[in-house]
């Protein structure tokens, strides 16, 4: 979800690492119980405070999830079904909509950035020089989804989007981000990451990978890897002209990948090639091929023989590009592993379609500062306030995610039930817009 909103501006948070002391001891390595709302001095209550979801393994709790809290939550999608929305944020008013999204539908969810969504949150006037900017801003926003994630009474896991090659520099500075917040935290700072190799080839992309893996799973971070190549464009990179035969992952590609990184960790996700492909197109023009997952896991299950898990789905996978995307078939996906898919085109367009259906109904009042069909002599702050149109669109992709929470059977997920309604939320001052 890419808010590319000239006035969606939010201020860094990097300086806020060195306040965020060890304020208390886990006893379990990854396993976080209400530490960030006690470091900020706001002691969880509510949903927030709750030890356990009545539906989900015990590890699980509200806040940013990493480890084998993640993994549970991870196979608990698996073996009942559904897929966590995975949704591109890039400011601090679209992560706050996917937190209320999750709460309202009783579900966990992703949060993630890409580097060029990481850039964009640390500040376009901010030199990216050894992509010090995409560092910095998607510090900032792990920061803010950790504060803001337990208050909502939501797991969340915090994941960054694709990372090419010449993009390694700037998970490499996550990681050890990561690493500095295990030494006082006991836990990483993010949850997962991708490495999106797919144009090397197969023996680079897994050896990278390995490599990577090796470091990450030290302190409980999760590697997202590609197979194959996602159509489309997203982000800069245009894959609209790849060969048919690269957006369909082999079931052999496949279970190299399991087999070799499954000597390093389990702690892996695959974002196979299923003929996926990134941007908005009609319904049916695109052609997903679920089985080639299925088969997968077939073939992946035979050759592991007794050593095969009683699911007979050893591969978590992940569903890029499902944007146009029949129901039907993503649904299908489910049964096949898929387990997070992400979304970003859908919830670029409803930010702004929020936007958009506010400057419509209100425009008569926001052509000027003084002047409206009131009175040439009324003024029009309360109209033009930015927090309004923001909240529009807030509400607008609050309502995009429901749709999808629903298409992937992520609802009623924790058993937590009907979110009570907000209090003390009054708008702007002299009176808010009723949005």
């Amino acid at each position: 979800m890419k808010f590319s909103v000239a006035i969606l501006l939010v201020s860094s948070a990097v300086s806020m690492t060195s306040a965020f002391v060890p304020a208390y001891t886990r006893t379990s390595p990854f396993a976080l119980k209400g530490g960030m709302s006690e470091d900020v001095g706001l002691p969880c209550e509510d949903d927030c405070a709750i030890e356990k979801y009545p539906n989900l393994p015990e590890r699980i709790h509200p806040g940013v999830l990493s480890g084998q809290a993640m993994m549970d939550l991870l196979e608990h999608a698996k073996q009942n079904g559904y897929a966590i929305p995975a949704v591109n944020c890039v400011s601090s008013s679209g992560i706050n909509a996917c937190l209320e999204a999750a709460r309202a539908n009783d579900a966990p969810i992703i949060i993630q950035f890409s580097s060029g969504g990481s850039q964009f949150y640390g500040g376009k006037g901010l030199d990216n020089s050894g992509y010090r900017a995409a560092i910095a801003g998607a510090v900032s926003g792990a920061f803010h989804v950790r504060t803001m994630a337990e208050q909502y009474g939501v797991p969340v896991i915090l994941h960054t989007d694709h990372c090419s090659k010449q993009l390694l520099p700037w998970v490499d500075g996550l990681i050890a981000a990561s690493e500095r917040y295990f030494e006082s935290h006991g836990e990483p700072l993010f949850s997962s990451h991708m490495i999106d190799l797919s144009e090397e080839p197969l023996e680079e992309n897994l050896e990278i990978c390995k490599d990577y893996l090796k470091r990450m799973d030290k302190i409980g971070l999760l590697l997202e890897m590609e197979l194959g190549i996602t159509g489309g464009e997203e982000d800069g990179v245009d894959n609209s002209d790849r060969p048919i035969e690269d957006l369909y992952s082999k079931p052999e590609e496949i279970y190299q990948t399991y087999e070799e990184l499954s000597k390093v960790s389990n702690k892996f996700t695959v974002a196979a090639a299923f003929g996926n492909v990134h941007g908005v197109y009609k319904p049916g023009n695109v052609k997903l091929e679920p089985e080639i997952l299925n088969n997968a896991q077939e073939y992946i299950t035979e050759k592991l023989g007794d050593k095969a898990p009683a699911d007979k789905k050893p591969v978590m996978f992940v569903f890029h590009g499902g944007s146009g995307s029949d129901v039907s078939d993503i649904q299908k996906s489910l049964g096949y592993g898929v387990i997070k898919m992400n979304i970003d085109t859908d919830t670029q367009w409803s930010y702004w379609e929020g936007i958009k259906n506010f400057e419509a109904k209100y425009h008569d009042y926001l052509q000027g500062q003084i002047g409206n069909p009131e009175g040439e002599d009324k003024p029009n702050k309360k109209y033009y306030d930015p927090r309004e149109c923001m909240r529009a669109a807030e509400v607008n992709t609050v309502k995009r995610l429901e749709t999808a929470f629903a298409d992937l059977k992520c609802q009623n997920i924790l058993g937590l039930g009907q979110a009570e309604e907000a209090k003390n939320v009054l708008g702007p001052r002299r009176g808010g817009l009723p949005v």
